[in-house]
């Protein structure tokens, strides 16, 4: 499939342009580039980052606030930071502080978690880069504005909604974790309707999905361009960035990445061809500062700069999977969580490890929410000792919004049930249906090894340590009582012998700062992380294509990272050329151990 490359064009540029895909894609790249190319073609931009994690900063090398700040080097270019999560904690305290003194401690403390989830924050984050589209006044300097993640589907349903507010709160009383800061920001209303209505004007506004030559993430893209097509949101664009094409036909390696790569866009090619589709290369170095975003849109100027892997480099201490299992395994039942954002090899690992539970002659169950083929393929057949259960995040979200219906909404009008039937839309909603389906299969642990794919995400844990707070106090007053699995899910989820959790990231910036992210969410749980594990790594790999002994070394930075920084024991497995499947390629893949040297 030959597509152009992605090159930006200040001729045809719209003033306002959102950058929108997963986690890892390389939106903050993209956006930057096409801030550089637009300011040096005579235009004044600001670039706006409205991502919780975001790396701006160190994409520009410029130290950033929440204000305009000049790039050095690149007249007419002006950054900023707009941090959702501290925006998202003054909301919670605006609508907390007037019932301090007046509720019991423990509703307030779930009150504050509830306002806690990733929906405040977005919510948060729209509020505050909505002034410079609603208001007219905001950006008059500037001729184009970037936005470095787009507000989703689900955020401009609700603000298109505002009308319904006033109702809705008036008669919520669940201090539902996704609209409670709406309560917060009704003042700015006719901000937030200018700014929805601007997004739909296709002379004003362009999204530009960006995803990576990877079926999921093509899949998340085809998901974002609809849902936001239904809002109005009709001016869009592709950018698949991170194609790769080898010039080495012997490299088992580089073939396989590159066929990999090319099989996801034909799978996709029906999305791709309905919209103006661009690709951006695979580049060799970390896209860091003004030279580095020069060299992701128009390459290496020489091909002789690209240098090769320092052979001398010693990799830190890194274990091997099957090392973890034989600490996790010494007592004979228990829950592993596998963590991480999408993409990095969550189901692989959580399989491999329950395969090699299994062949040592313990009942393992595997649980997951991942598609029932892809488990299905990756175990290739039954395990002895393994059983496998899909939890279907659809049913669970479908049974969970019915029951809220049946009890919150039957006390509402017209309106006010639209606005709760969105609300029962977010994400948070389904993580919270899949995290009770969770909740069960954890009761096994005590008489087996329960593996769960996909587990709940710290917030949730706290959202739900909150809510049981609040809870245990009315039953106490009531006097009664919760099923013991309820009572002691918690205690469980905490225990370092029962539960162990294991972070799994890509050597790569954005996974490994998302799980640094997600780590520290458990911790405030009172949970503590019981190993990394660095998946998908070229070390060692011994390509003979000069562009992936570059991609080797640029891991190094964050392999230290994770060992040296973040995790209290590591564990490391390889990019595999040809995806492990079946019993005996999952052990094979835990066997193995990291190269002590970089290169063959």
């Amino acid at each position: 499939m030959k597509l152009p490359l992605f090159r930006p064009d200040a001729a045809t540029s719209t003033r306002y342009l959102f950058f929108t895909g997963k986690g890892g894609v390389g939106k903050t790249s993209l956006s930057c580039a096409t801030a550089l190319k637009l300011a040096e073609a005579g235009k004044r931009v600001l670039l706006v980052s409205t991502d919780p994690a975001s790396n701006l900063d160190e994409v520009l090398m410029t130290t950033l606030t929440n204000q305009p700040t000049p790039v050095p080097e690149v007249p007419g270019l002006h950054a900023l930071n707009i941090n959702p999560v501290e925006a998202a904690a003054a909301y919670r305290e605006r609508v907390i502080g007037p019932m301090r003194g007046v509720l019991p401690e423990a509703a307030l403390r779930s009150m504050e978690e509830q306002l806690s989830g990733s929906c405040t924050v977005e919510i948060a984050a729209f509020d505050e880069f909505s002034g410079f589209i609603g208001n007219p006044d905001a950006a008059r300097d500037f001729d184009h504005v970037i936005f470095d993640t787009a507000p989703t589907g689900h955020t401009l349903r609700l603000m298109s909604l505002a009308k319904a507010w006033d109702q809705f709160l008036d008669n919520n009383t669940s201090g539902t974790s996704c609209l409670g800061p709406l309560a917060g920001l009704e003042k700015q209303r006719g901000i937030y309707e200018a700014t929805v209505q601007t997004l739909s004007d296709a002379s004003a506004t362009t999204l530009v999905l960006v995803s990576r030559p990877q079926l999921s993430a093509l899949r998340e893209a085809e998901r974002t361009s609809g849902e936001l097509r239904a809002l109005g949101v009709t001016n869009q664009c592709l950018v698949i960035n991170g194609t790769f094409e080898t010039n080495c036909p012997q490299d088992v390696t580089a073939q396989a990445m590159q066929q990999r790569g090319e099989s996801a866009m034909g799978s996709a090619s029906v999305f791709i061809d309905s919209m103006p589709s661009f690709i951006m290369p695979l580049r060799p170095i970390n896209i860091l500062g003004i030279e580095g975003l020069r060299v992701l849109l128009d390459g290496e100027s020489a091909k002789g700069s690209v240098a090769p892997v320092d052979a001398e480099w010693i990799p830190p201490d890194m274990r091997r999977l099957t090392d973890l299992v034989d600490e996790i395994e010494k007592n004979e039942h228990g829950v592993i969580m596998t963590m991480g954002k999408g993409g990095v090899g969550k189901t692989t690992v959580a399989a491999a490890i329950a395969v090699l539970l299994a062949r040592r002659g313990h009942a393992v169950h595997l649980s997951t929410t991942d598609p029932a083929a892809h488990i299905a393929q990756t175990l290739d057949g039954q395990i002895d000792g393994l059983t496998v259960r899909r939890i279907d995040p659809a049913a669970e979200t479908a049974a969970y919004q019915q029951e809220v219906m049946q009890t919150q909404g039957a006390q509402m009008d017209e309106s006010g049930r639209a606005l709760l039937e969105e609300d029962l839309r977010s994400p948070c909603t389904e993580e919270i249906a899949v995290f009770r389906a969770f909740a069960r299969e954890v009761g096994q642990g005590t008489r087996r090894f329960v593996v769960l794919d996909t587990a709940p995400t710290g917030h949730t844990l706290l959202l739900l340590d909150a809510s049981e707070a609040y809870h245990r106090e009315l039953q106490r007053q009531a006097r009664s009582t919760q099923p013991e699995e309820v009572l002691h899910l918690l205690d469980r989820l905490r225990d370092p012998d029962f539960t162990h959790i294991l972070l799994v990231t890509l050597p790569e910036a954005t996974p490994v700062h998302e799980a640094a992210a997600l780590q520290a969410d458990l911790r405030r749980a009172h949970i503590d992380p019981h190993a990394w594990v660095i998946n998908q790594s070229l070390l060692g790999c011994g390509s003979c294509d000069l562009l992936l002994r570059r991609r080797e070394e640029t891991e190094h930075r964050y392999i230290r990272e994770v060992v040296e920084k973040q995790a209290k024991r590591t564990a490391w497995l390889p990019w595999q050329a040809v995806e492990p499947v079946g019993g005996e390629a999952l052990s094979r893949l835990a066997q193995s151990g990291v190269p002590r040297m970089t290169v063959a």
